[in-house]
């Protein structure tokens, strides 16, 4: 293959034929159902959700474009351990695990690149693990919202332009509703945040996480 037709992995799932547009709310796969697919978010996000057989509802997860996910049927989860739900509106690829394990082998670029997301969704993991166990609610708000705003990936933090509730802030926090609404209200009083029609978060949330 010559340099000009060098493989891109990112025209590769560009081209996808198994490529769909979701509404925000609609669901990508369920809780139990097969796992025989991994999935490529091209734009919006996709959150993942665990419910327990108590019904109680948690937010694992929420991805945005050029992230992968339901990558668990490569080390044979037979089931999805959760759902994946269009946070946003959103274009999403599917990809046939026979497919992904054949790219992954035959196409050294595109095996690079979805190392790459397993290593920055491993890290992510540990992080959230720790958070759980050592932070605060409050701290572990603070930090959701600085990561929606994107911040630390292009500078000072960004307007959060995808309406997130304070349910769905709840879910991934691990908290109830009061709760949230109790430390938004203080946030915004603090100068940390602010409502523009789109929610603001200001560097100056960091203090929050940096609290003894």
């Amino acid at each position: 293959m010559s340099e000009d037709q060098a493989f891109d992995p990112r025209l590769f799932l560009a081209a996808a034929k198994h490529t769909r547009n979701y509404a925000a709310a609609d669901v990508v796969f369920a809780q139990g159902d097969a796992a025989d697919a991994v999935f490529y978010i091209h734009s919006g996000e996709v959150k993942i959700v665990v419910t327990s057989e108590q019904g109680k509802e948690a937010i694992v997860g929420i991805l945005k474009a050029n992230e992968f996910f339901g990558e668990g049927c490569l080390v044979g989860q037979p089931n999805r351990l959760a759902a994946a739900v269009a946070l946003t509106d959103c274009q999403v690829t599917r990809t046939e695990k026979p497919d992904m394990v054949r790219t992954l082998h035959e196409e050294p670029a595109f095996a690079e690149l979805f190392m790459m997301h397993l290593l920055t969704r491993n890290g992510r993991i540990e992080a959230d693990l720790v958070d759980q166990l050592f932070n605060s609610s409050e701290k572990r708000l603070a930090r959701a919202l600085l990561l929606l705003a994107n911040f630390g990936k292009d500078g000072a933090p960004q307007a959060i332009t995808t309406k997130v509730s304070q349910e769905t802030l709840a879910g991934i926090v691990g908290t109830t509703r009061s709760r949230i609404s109790f430390f938004m209200n203080k946030f915004r009083k603090l100068g940390f945040i602010e409502y523009n029609g789109h929610l603001q978060v200001h560097s100056s949330l960091l203090t929050v996480l940096l609290r003894d």
